[in-house]
């Protein structure tokens, strides 16, 4: 199993966005319906071969970095829950480490 701080993840999120922002203004068109075409082979034959693959290599980054985040904070949100001795949650900042399976 490999940690990973939540700045880190945070980092993946925004280095992905970046990207997938920079292939949508190029390519005109959102990322989730580029990979619903791209993952049924409906796109050119080939000519933007390694743009579609590194724009597909970072949706599918976002889309796990996303599932890990709300994962972790689901389970952030349960912890404060259970510790907390009113209604309130009561949160800090603070650098938390996230437990991945490799």
């Amino acid at each position: 199993m490999a940690s990973i701080t939540l700045s880190s993840l945070l980092d993946d999120l925004r280095v992905a966005d970046d990207t997938l922002r920079r292939f949508e203004q190029r390519y005109w068109l959102g990322s989730d319906m580029f990979y619903d075409l791209y993952s049924q082979g409906l796109l050119d034959d080939g000519e933007n071969l390694e743009d579609f693959s590194e724009w597909a290599g970072f949706y599918k980054i976002k889309q796990h970095r996303e599932a890990l985040l709300k994962q972790f904070s689901q389970e952030r949100v349960e912890r404060l829950r259970q510790a907390a001795r009113s209604d309130f949650v009561q949160i800090k900042p603070q650098e938390p480490v996230i437990e991945v399976a490799g």
